[in-house]
Formats: C-alpha cells, sequence, structure tokens
C-alpha cells in the first residue's frame, strides 16, 4: 500500500553551499567529496528548527517512517532533526537512490570554474537544457528521476499506508514533484520552474485515494525570518 503521506525535506546549509555561496563568481575548486560534506553552523539551526517543527504537527501529520539520502549532510540533518523533535527513534532506511545528482566530472567545480576549464561542455549544456545535460561521468536530472521512479515504486510497497519522511536533496525533491505528478518525461524541464529547493524546506503530498496532491512545496516558514 501507498503512503498515505510523503514530506521530503532538503538537508540544511551545507560546508560546500556555504563555499560556492561566498565564491560568488570566482572560480572555486572544492576538494571534500560530495558525500563527505556536513553542515555549517547555520545548517544545524536549521535542522534543529525542522526537529521543532516535527514536534509541533497534529497527530496526523507525524511522520511513522524515515527514507534518507547515504550523504552525511542529509544524514546529519536527520539526526539533529530528531533530538530536537524528543521522539524515540523512528524507523530509517538509508537508500542510495535518494543520494544527490551525480556531477561527474564537475564534482569538485563551481559554474566560475567549469567554464574556464570545460568550456566545450558548457556549451553543451546550454544546447541540451540543464536538465537533459549529462556531465561527463555524471547524472542529468532525468537520470535522477529514473532511480526515483524505481524507489517510489519500492515504496508503495514498504510504506503500508503510512506517513513517510524522506530527508535528501534539491535534485531529489524536484524529481519527487516532476515523478509524484505522474508528469511525462519530455516535461521534466518545467520542474526547474520551482528551483531552487531551498535548505531545510519542506514539500509535502498526501492521498487519501488513487493520486497524491501537492499540500506544500519548497515550505522554509518554520526557519523564521
Amino acid at each position: 500500500m501507498r503512503p498515505s503521506l510523503i514530506m521530503a525535506v532538503r538537508h540544511g546549509e551545507s560546508e560546500r553551499n556555504l563555499a560556492l555561496r561566498q565564491a560568488g563568481e570566482t572560480p572555486l575548486v572544492y576538494e571534500r567529496g560530495d558525500d563527505e560534506v556536513t553542515l555549517t553552523g547555520l545548517g544545524r539551526t536549521q535542522a534543529t528548527a525542522l526537529g521543532r517543527l516535527l514536534a509541533s504537527l497534529p497527530a496526523g501529520e507525524v511522520p511513522e517512517l524515515v527514507w534518507c539520502s547515504p550523504y552525511l549532510r542529509a544524514l546529519d540533518t536527520w539526526e539533529l532533526a530528531q533530538q530536537a523533535w524528543g521522539v524515540d527513534p523512528l524507523p530509517v532506511t538509508v537508500d542510495e537512490r535518494l543520494r544527490d545528482q551525480e556531477s561527474g566530472a564537475f564534482a569538485h567545480y563551481n559554474l566560475a570554474a567549469i567554464k574556464e576549464r570545460f568550456p566545450e561542455e558548457v556549451a553543451r549544456r546550454e544546447a541540451a537544457g540543464a536538465y537533459a545535460f549529462r556531465p561527463p561521468g555524471g547524472e542529468s536530472l532525468g537520470d535522477v528521476v529514473t532511480r526515483l521512479r524505481d524507489f517510489l515504486g519500492d515504496l508503495d510497497g514498504r510504506a503500508d499506508g503510512r506517513r513517510v519522511l524522506i530527508v535528501a536533496h534539491d535534485s531529489v525533491v524536484l524529481g519527487l514533484r516532476h515523478v509524484i505528478a505522474g508528469s511525462p518525461d519530455p516535461e521534466l524541464a518545467a520542474v526547474l520552474e520551482f528551483a531552487p529547493v531551498l535548505n531545510a524546506s519542506i514539500s509535502v503530498w498526501r492521498t487519501g485515494g488513487a493520486r497524491f496532491e501537492l499540500v506544500r512545496f519548497n515550505d522554509v516558514a518554520h526557519l523564521g525570518p
């Protein structure tokens, strides 16, 4: 039986998010692996605020099961949120299909550095579109959608009508919006209208029957001003 509710959360601000923001238009080489990046102080505060939000939810919206990306920033977000929530540990499944979009040869560079080192690939990206472009050794957003469609198929059999929390990444939340809506893949580019997915934002879908209804998307009201 499919979940009765899906709440998808992007991780709190990561060290890489901060480094990219501080670099701005200056080329940046960021050495740490994508799966190793953890949270900044602000990211930890955001994760704690997420936990307080979970503690304030009415009984019919409280998650009962958790699925999490294997990347450290997502795992840390959930750990801090659960501590702030103050409940007994929930069942958590770490699933590789919830990892962030893989950047391949671009993994250690910001856009300014990519333009310097891979100008031909930047031209190819502009021609293909951001949703369809696959960097060397990496993934397109379409590739992310393919693994998320497989994940949601499995979730239908494992959630058994319960409420599910997913802690992952911006590309995952965007991909979930596309897959849950049942949109045809030629329309995938349209989902980029809802980017960027903000750090520690929540997106909620609820079902009472055959289809999910989007309740809110990219909501950060719980983080305060």
